[in-house]
């Protein structure tokens, strides 16, 4: 059994049945430090989980379609050694259960993270802007973290894989397939190379409107830097994890717009000086190195 994980016990069943009833990360807007430290101090996550968890497991059987979900993932909750401390600035917000493929690597894997994020219609030189970046990312020892999606977050994946270092993943959906389907291939690569898949919603969730948007907050929150490579204003989930990262006070980078890159995203956060400018890799580099 790898480090931190849980096997799939009654108790973890009825855990789970627990947890679905409850809404996924969502950042309806950004949390002020102030309010995420007082919420934290009010009741934390697990405290949550503790008080409706007791004296309720007996009620819940394994649900039978779970039972071949240990074969590709692993169910973690807040009081496992692998979760992912960066959750709690999401404070009230904050999920109450991952699956995760690869769970022992996810402290490691977070501990510099990095989303590489954007456009999935891409044009050819936001893709050679993503390569350039998540390539320098990679080889500077951060972990490029992504989506999967078409474009962009795909590429990202891709382009620091070849520089033999691992990534770290947030899929859209259950783990039991790719998103988009076409990308399974790159889903398996991920965990066998050393890195990590993570999810929100259990094996058999299909992808939809709410789970993107879920999970954009979600890798809004695990990462130490969001860099926007060409996101389009109110339409790519993108900009959803650019704003929550915004509001969540981690660095914002964005690649310089041009005539031949579809960016009004990146534009208006710009100018709304909730990101910064990073024509090169050297420049979100200084950045990265000035982070705690």
């Amino acid at each position: 059994m790898p480090a931190g994980g849980r096997p799939f016990t009654e108790d973890r069943h009825a855990q789970h049945r627990l947890v679905r009833t409850r809404r996924p990360c969502r950042a309806r807007r950004p949390l002020p430090p102030h309010q995420v430290a007082a919420g934290l101090a009010h009741r934390s996550a697990e405290e949550v989980w503790q008080h409706d968890v007791s004296g309720r497991l007996a009620q819940y059987k394994p649900p039978e379609e779970l039972a071949n979900a240990q074969l590709t993932c692993q169910f973690v909750i807040p009081s496992d050694d692998v979760w992912p401390a960066a959750l709690t600035d999401l404070g009230t917000h904050c999920p109450l259960e991952l699956w995760v493929r690869g769970p022992e690597q996810l402290p490691r894997l977070t501990a510099r993270a990095v989303a590489v994020t954007g456009n999935r219609a891409a044009t050819a030189q936001a893709l050679a802007c993503t390569q350039a970046f998540a390539t320098a990312f990679a080889e500077a020892g951060h972990t490029v973290t992504a989506t999967l999606a078409y474009g962009v977050d795909s590429t990202a994946h891709q382009a620091a894989a070849r520089t033999g270092h691992a990534t770290l993943a947030v899929l859209r959906r259950g783990l039991d397939r790719a998103h988009p389907h076409d990308h399974a291939p790159l889903l398996s690569s991920i965990p066998a190379s050393g890195g990590a898949v993570v999810s929100l919603f259990p094996p058999g969730t299909p992808a939809s409107g709410t789970t993107l948007r879920a999970s954009s907050a979600l890798l809004a929150a695990l990462v130490r830097a969001v860099f926007l490579v060409e996101a389009l204003d109110h339409v790519e989930t993108a900009m959803h994890t650019a704003e929550v990262a915004a509001g969540l006070n981690r660095p914002v980078l964005v690649a310089p717009p041009s005539d031949a890159v579809r960016a009004d995203g990146n534009v208006r956060l710009l100018a709304e000086q909730r990101a910064v400018l990073a024509p090169h890799p050297a420049d979100a580099l200084a950045v990265l190195a000035a982070l705690r």
